[in-house]
């Protein structure tokens, strides 16, 4: 399997996918190997991955060259990532324990009666994990499925594979054993003999569509099934704000990492009154991001990871087009090598157009003027989608009043395209099922298994 560099097409890896049988052996071997790594004290398992946060923040330039390298973000943005790394691991450090703790909800002592809960490993689970944040998405899902006493059988995307076996050398070379933590290596043919093992649960990052046979897969077994799958998020732009500030703020949520995240802004719906001058500013700002080589420190716009985005791209500005849109800023592939496609604002945008309704994934925005807020909310809930939206005002209660009526796993108030580790991660509808992150996201992990304790 040869992995290409986006910026320029090169080969820079040749790596051997697994087959069939490969995939079944490293199943029996996580299988075996998973009832001694449950039976260690957690304090032990925990240090495994203190010591794996160690060797991130050590390696962090080669792993940084690595993943700008196969996945085409631009250098700065691939060493935020795995700074932003480090306290994910932290909050998973200082609360795994607190959270994963035996609790005993009664304590009858006249009638010798106690009533407790465990926190049970599932086993071994697959992780089929994403290129677009393949530090931050795959941390959320084998950190704490490690933590539980999971073995882990961990796809990385074939977008990201040389990121992937970074990934397993460092928890390796940490303490935790090669049979516990298993890479699969592969594109959707060894994803799809993955999903035939008999594991005990299935954790996908990815699109929809893909998600919609996994979980057809794994239900057929009814195993655990967690989804974290697109979205089409969308953001209002209130008439009080400061227009210059929202006009930037809401530019870096559609346009960072290249618009390649399932919660960046996709979809942008102004007050009248002010639609004309935060348009104006909204177009200097992305105008202004440096498009470029992505190893260079100044470039904010690199390639596209996977050229086949481009003819969606495409499509959805030559839709716009037709249906009265106007692009007032790039809207075409740039020329050369490379999965290359300018920052593109499209104006006059409405929900006819595939912009507006569609999943992006890239450099392209459609922006549409709306009377106030009812209509607001009303564009924003029609989607199938429901993963992240968000407001920008000056007052509390408008803000609040306007996200209590919008049907999204997480919403923002003047931010956007933000996780954070101590809040669920989750979303409705085509934006998939289950959680990760939060208190919530470590017992994901686990089955809890209720104790009737009477003695005699």
């Amino acid at each position: 399997m040869k992995i290409h560099n986006p910026a320029n097409g090169n080969v820079i890896g040749d790596v051997e996918a697994d087959t069939s049988a490969k995939v079944r052996a490293k199943y029996a071997r996580a299988r075996a190997a998973q009832p001694a790594w449950a039976e260690l004290p957690i304090k032990k398992r925990l240090a495994t991955i203190a010591a794996f946060r160690e060797r991130l923040a050590a390696m962090q330039d080669t792993l940084a060259g690595t993943l700008t390298a196969e996945v085409g973000k631009p250098i700065r943005q691939s060493r935020n990532e795995l700074s932003g790394l480090a306290g994910r691991l932290d909050f998973f450090l200082a609360e795994s324990q607190r959270t994963l703790r035996s609790e005993t909800v009664l304590a009858d002592v006249d009638n010798k009666l106690e009533e407790r809960i465990t926190h049970e490993p599932l086993g071994v689970v697959a992780n089929i994990s994403a290129w677009n944040y393949p530090y931050f998405v795959g941390s959320n899902v084998f950190v704490p499925a490690l933590i539980a006493g999971n073995a882990v059988l961990y796809k990385p995307s074939e977008y990201a594979t040389l990121t992937g076996l970074h990934i397993a050398q460092m928890l390796h070379e940490s303490g935790v054993p090669e049979d516990v933590f298993v890479p699969v290596i592969g594109d959707g043919t060894t994803g799809s003999a993955l999903l035939r093992q008999p594991v005990d649960g299935v954790f996908f990052t990815g699109s929809y569509e893909t998600g919609r046979r996994v979980a057809a897969s794994a239900g057929r077994r009814m195993i655990k099934v967690q989804l974290e799958l697109g979205g089409k998020d969308p953001i209002y732009v209130c008439d009080d704000v400061d227009v210059k500030a929202a006009a930037a703020a809401v530019a870096d949520g559609a346009f960072y990492n290249n618009g390649q995240s399932c919660c960046a802004v996709e979809r942008i719906y102004v007050a009248d009154a002010i639609h004309d001058e935060f348009v104006d500013a909204f177009v200097d700002e992305v105008r202004g991001f440096p498009v470029g080589e992505p190893t260079d420190e100044a470039t904010y716009i690199g390639p596209l990871t996977r050229r086949a985005q481009i003819a969606v791209l495409k499509r959805q500005v030559a839709d716009a087009r037709k249906l009265g849109g106007k692009v007032l800023t790039g809207g075409e592939p740039i020329d050369g090598r490379g999965n290359w496609f300018q920052p593109t604002v499209v104006v006059n945008a409405d929900h006819r157009m595939s912009l507006m309704r569609d999943e992006s994934f890239g450099p392209v925005i459609g922006i549409q003027r709306v009377s106030g807020d009812d209509e607001a909310v009303a564009l924003m809930n029609d989607t199938p989608f429901g993963l992240t939206a968000g407001v920008y005002t000056r007052a509390e209660k408008r803000a609040k009043r306007i996200l209590a009526r919008v049907h999204a796993g997480t919403v923002y108030w003047n931010c956007c395209d933000r996780v954070s580790p101590r809040l669920p991660w989750s979303g409705l509808g085509h934006s998939g099922l289950g959680l990760t992150l939060s208190t919530y996201g470590i017992r994901t992990f686990t089955r809890p298994k209720a104790w009737h304790l009477r003695s005699i």
